[in-house]
């Protein structure tokens, strides 16, 4: 044991016979669930576009031949059902709740597919949200995934923490917006990655640019970006710029997201698919 020891073996860099390495915070799948990679979707704040970035992502591997889900774990301010227009209860029995499906096949789990109305405020202090996107994890039989990408509330607060420390998360992706305010708060979403060893897989700018149908040209509407010198700060190299497009926005409002196609996105796909 090391002379000054303060019995603190998580900030202590020696090797003596008294040190305990710390205890995994992983909680087991269900036992019919078997998710080949966990994919978190985050964000610094809320209104960039984060849910869209999902789903568009979970409908682009499905596509792919792959068996995609998303875990909706933004429970006071559930998207993922009016993304897909699902809004029937989910079932459950003895062997835990089942998702509900897709047009085309997604597996989804969202706080909305358990309450009486879709309009049901979610009135619930951290912790119990917490517990709720657990059990997501655990009681929910996912079946054979091989995406699961995580629908993460804005911000670095309780929910992220807990998917961080409870889910096998293989990486995450951030997702912005241009503004100058906004380049800040990525930078905090990525440090918080940094900060619990879990690699930013890319960073999805979501309405990047307006293109102008008559003539061509690209409008930056929020202004220019920073998001090339964030990324590069930070060494990463898968980005996509999303532009602002009517037809993204209508199909979101109207459940018809598995409709949209977004190539802008395809080079992120590639990069899962070959982790």
């Amino acid at each position: 044991m090391a002379e000054n020891c303060n019995h603190d073996c998580a900030s202590c860099g020696q090797s003596c016979s008294e040190r305990k390495e710390p205890e995994s915070m992983l909680v087991d799948a269900n036992a019919l669930s078997n998710v080949k990679k966990v994919i978190a979707v985050v964000s610094g704040k809320g209104g960039v576009g984060k849910s869209l970035v999902t789903s568009l992502l979970a409908v682009l591997m499905q596509r792919r031949g792959k068996k995609a889900a998303i875990l909706d774990a933004d429970v006071t301010g559930p998207s993922i059902p009016k993304m897909f227009a699902k809004s029937e209860r989910a079932t459950a029995n003895d062997m835990g709740i089942f998702p509900v499906e897709s047009s085309t096949g997604i597996k989804l789990m969202s706080v909305n597919f358990l309450l009486e109305s879709e309009t049901t405020p979610v009135l619930w202090r951290g912790p119990i949200i917490s517990g709720v996107v657990t059990q997501f994890w655990q009681d929910v039989v996912w079946g054979d995934i091989d995406y699961m990408f995580v629908d993460m509330p804005p911000g670095t607060g309780d929910v992220p923490l807990t998917v961080f420390q409870s889910l096998p998360v293989d990486g995450i992706i951030v997702v912005t917006s241009p503004q100058e305010l906004v380049g800040m708060i990525v930078e905090k979403a990525v440090n918080m990655a940094d900060m619990m060893n879990i690699p930013v897989l890319g960073i999805v700018e979501n309405m990047s640019y307006f293109e102008c149908p008559d003539c061509g040209k690209q409008h930056k509407i929020f202004g220019e970006s920073n998001l090339d010198s964030i990324a590069k700060a930070h060494n990463i190299e898968n980005i996509a710029k999303l532009p602002i497009r009517h037809d993204i926005a209508l199909n979101a409002d109207k459940g018809l997201i598995e409709l949209t196609n977004v190539d802008e996105l395809d080079a992120l796909a590639d990069m899962l698919e070959n982790e």
